[in-house]
């Protein structure tokens, strides 16, 4: 009997591994290209939030001096300027500043907080500080520690997870003098003089001190996507200090 051999088919070979070396390749070479660009695209918007963070807390302490005539600060604050949020290392502290590590006592207030997410009361329980219980600052609540945005300890953190400066003029002289930011070693001019960097003004002749002021009663910052200041090293236009986002300058 006759039989027919059953029909044959054709299959396509596979890759090689040549070929498929070229593909890895390939796509190595369209990832490297391509990831830079998302990177500085997710800095790019960190650091647009955090200028309308910085933002909404100067329209929220405006509105606070607005309703009572002064600025959102303790009855026991100094006289001197004060700067909530950071404290600089290194070499002496400028004249007629004070500064705290925290910045939960401004936020409790422009927030109208009696009580931070710990369950600690705040200095505005009872609303003392805020009697017109005014909410003037809306800001996300952190989803966890180091978290941005206000913690359960109630500072207010950007968007790299590094507190919010804020500098409040204590003595009302309209001019707000922030305790890293009057530093010769960071805004002096090269060569030295009293027109600083970032448009501080230095009101000594010569410009020679840490006395670098800003022509606002507050200042609001914050350091960037590298998380760092440098008070000693670098001028505020170079190194660390580079990134730094300012209220005062647009």
């Amino acid at each position: 009997m006759k039989t027919t051999p059953p029909e044959r088919r054709d299959t396509p070979a596979g890759f090689t591994l040549v070929e498929l070396l070229v593909v890895i390749a390939i796509i190595a070479i369209l990832a490297g290209m391509l990831l830079p660009g998302i990177a500085r695209a997710k800095v790019n918007a960190q650091r647009a939030r955090a200028k309308q963070e910085i933002n909404d807390i100067v329209s929220a302490i405006k509105g606070y001096e607005a309703d009572y005539s002064r600025l959102p600060a303790t009855n026991t604050t100094p006289a001197g300027d004060f700067t909530f949020g950071y404290v600089p290392t290194g070499g002496t502290p400028p004249p007629f500043t004070t500064a705290v590590a925290n910045n939960s006592d401004v936020i409790a207030i422009l927030m109208d907080l009696e009580y931070f997410g710990s369950g600690t009361a705040t200095l505005n329980k009872d609303h003392v500080r805020n009697p017109q219980r005014h909410k003037l600052l809306n800001a996300k609540t952190a989803s966890g520690s180091g978290e941005p945005g206000v913690g359960s300890n109630g500072n207010y953190l950007d968007p790299w997870g590094s507190q919010y400066v804020i500098t409040l003029d204590m003595n009302y002289d309209e001019k707000a003098r922030d305790s890293f930011y009057a530093r010769k070693s960071v805004s002096a001019p090269t060569p030295v003089g009293q027109s600083g960097l970032n448009g501080l003004f230095n009101p000594t002749t010569g410009g020679n001190t840490d006395e670098f002021e800003a022509n606002a009663p507050f200042m609001v910052w914050s350091q960037g996507q590298d998380k760092s200041s440098d008070p000693t090293g670098k001028p505020a236009d170079k190194g660390l200090n580079k990134d730094n986002i300012l209220s005062w300058v647009q």
